[in-house]
């Protein structure tokens, strides 16, 4: 069952803008992080930003500078994409890290589908 749905993907120039979005189907629990990572065609999934409950966000080299990652209390997460470079093309990935809990003593990743961003030269 799906439990994060991205949305905002599409087709941009290099230079554009985009904002994805991400939304929980359920409930979070004990929300450790969220974040966003991101997989082109033949390379490793990647962390792309990260944001730790209580704490600042984090970005790769790759981003810093252009994207943002925010939170709202409604346990969605956003990835504002600025400055966009043919390099950033590929599927991205939000997930949540859900802390152990007493009706669920460990871990827990919590993934979208992806929702796929394309950058024109």
């Amino acid at each position: 069952q799906v439990q994060l749905v991205e949305s905002g993907g599409g087709l941009v120039q290099a230079g554009g803008s985009l904002r994805l979005s991400c939304a929980a189907s359920r409930r979070l629990f004990n929300i450790d992080r969220m974040g966003w990572y991101r997989q082109a065609p033949g390379k490793e999934r990647e962390l792309v930003a990260v944001v730790i409950s209580g704490s600042s966000a984090d970005y790769a080299d790759s981003v810093r500078g252009r994207f943002t990652i925010s939170r709202d209390n409604a346990e969605n997460v956003y990835l504002q994409m600025n400055s966009l470079k043919p390099e950033d093309t590929a599927v991205y990935y939000c997930y949540a890290l859900e802390g152990p809990r007493t009706l669920l003593p460990r871990f827990l990743e919590v993934w979208g589908q992806g929702t796929l961003v394309t950058v024109s030269s």
